[in-house]
């Protein structure tokens, strides 16, 4: 066996080290530190390995797909700062006001859009819970779909395109991440698609539980409506085309798209008379915050696979879960298994750079195709993000709930839309068209 026991016990003091809730970049460095050293004393690893370093981070830094993180971060934060995604919800709710279930309908729909040009889960739930949560729960809407519906809805940033799962899997797959974005398309409309269904059939079945708005909220003339449409929705309607149709349609690439996103976002606060020196700063801060993260783990763990591929690790798990019994079926059960758990307790960022290096060999070998496994683990991840007891999606909206609303509600208000998204994600594994068809058209 060698020295694969290190490889194995490094793996593991590195997940015990993360659960004792230290960060994980340090983790994967200061493990790393360790059993490289460890392994150097053994004979097991050669120091020399390191002179490696230098060119995968310069690698990493000339990649230019990263580059699309900060360009569509910086597009989201200008939108949520300058309170037009808010406005964006607010005319929706007058929009659909008087059908029954329509302010969660509206929920869904924002909740779509903003997925479409944010792609950051953390700001739609909060923003969605801030808004709206208030307003369904002082109109009669039932607690639990309220709260479950702004769950669900303000996670779909973690699949639909420009998803920032989906940027930082298209990395760690090896595949293009234009590719990854047509793929996730269909199955996170199918996804938003079912939220709205079920939110219909709740408001119809149970009315009480999803009552339309008092006529005096909907006073409004449909001129005015109109104005508010006109200025509300339709803008970062034509921006979202914009982004993603110069994607899908082949005339720029993501991170072209995502810099002409961030001018556009920036052109529509200016139209509002919203951009500022302040707004700009704010926008900024938080952009290289969420880029700052993902580089200094990409670096650390890029130190973290050096150790521990050269230990035999990488080797070790690649053969396990090529050689496991059932093949390829067994291999897809229990990458979901080990992405759903790891899901419940850390950021998806810190999934990537931990599970694909070890998953990504094993589902080559298989012959999986990497762009449908990219989306199915992307799905995988957004329902972890909303699993009681710890899914982040339940603390951000917890952070800004109202207190006549219990954690135990918001827990709860979860398991429908679960369910909801377990279906789709088998309709994803079992019809892998829904993934290939447009990836196939986009070739032709």
């Amino acid at each position: 066996m060698g020295y694969e026991w290190l490889a194995i016990a490094m793996f593991v003091g590195f997940f015990l080290i993360l659960m004792s809730g230290y960060p994980v970049a340090f983790s994967f460095a200061g493990t790393g530190l360790v059993f490289g050293l460890v392994g150097w004393l053994l004979g097991a690893f050669e120091p020399a390995r390191l002179l490696l370093l230098p060119n995968i981070w310069f690698g990493t830094m000339g990649n230019f797909t990263l580059l699309a993180i900060p360009f569509f971060v910086f597009l989201g934060a200008v939108l949520e700062k300058s309170g037009l995604a808010e406005e964006l919800l607010e005319t929706i709710g007058l929009v659909l006001g008087p059908l029954r279930g329509g302010m969660a309908l509206a929920v869904v729909l924002v909740g779509t859009l903003l997925a479409a040009t944010t792609g950051v889960v953390a700001a739609t739930v909060i923003l969605m819970g801030m808004i709206s949560l208030p307003i369904m729960l002082r109109h009669g809407y039932d607690k639990e779909l309220a709260a479950g519906t702004i769950i669900a809805s303000g996670t779909l940033a973690q699949l639909i395109p420009p998803s920032l799962v989906l940027v930082v899997l298209s990395d760690q797959l090896g595949v293009s991440v234009g590719d990854l974005f047509l793929g996730a398309l269909i199955p996170g409309l199918m996804l938003a698609g079912a939220y709205a269904v079920y939110v219909l059939m709740v408001a119809y079945f149970k009315p009480g539980t999803a009552p339309s708005l008092p006529l005096a909220m909907r006073q409004i003339s449909r001129w005015e409506l109109l104005k508010r449409v006109m200025k509300a929705i339709v803008p970062p309607v034509l921006l979202i085309f914009v982004v993603l149709g110069s994607i899908f349609f082949g005339l720029a690439t993501p991170t072209e798209a995502g810099a002409v996103g961030a001018v556009g976002a920036c052109g529509l606060a200016a139209l509002n008379r919203r951009l500022t020196l302040k707004l700009l700063q704010e926008a900024a801060h938080a952009t290289a915050i969420v880029t700052g993260v993902v580089l200094i783990i990409l670096f650390c763990s890029s130190f973290f696979g050096l150790v521990f591929d050269a230990l035999g690790g990488k080797t070790l798990i690649t053969n396990l879960l090529v050689n496991m019994p059932g093949g390829y079926v067994t291999f897809l059960l229990v990458a979901n298994l080990v992405i759903f758990a790891m899901g419940v307790f850390l950021e998806f960022i810190e999934i990537c750079f931990i599970a694909m290096p070890l998953l990504v060999p094993a589902a080559q070998a298989l012959g999986i195709d990497m762009v449908w496994f990219g989306v199915v683990m992307a799905l995988n991840l957004q329902t972890a993000f909303i699993s009681p007891p710890v899914g982040f999606s339940l603390f951000y909206l917890q952070s800004v709930a109202p207190k006549t609303i219990t954690t135990r509600e918001i827990h709860r208000s979860a398991l429908p839309f679960m369910a909801i998204q377990l279906v789709v994600l088998v309709v994803v594994m079992v019809f892998p068209q829904t993934v290939s068809w447009l990836v196939e058209r986009s070739l032709q």
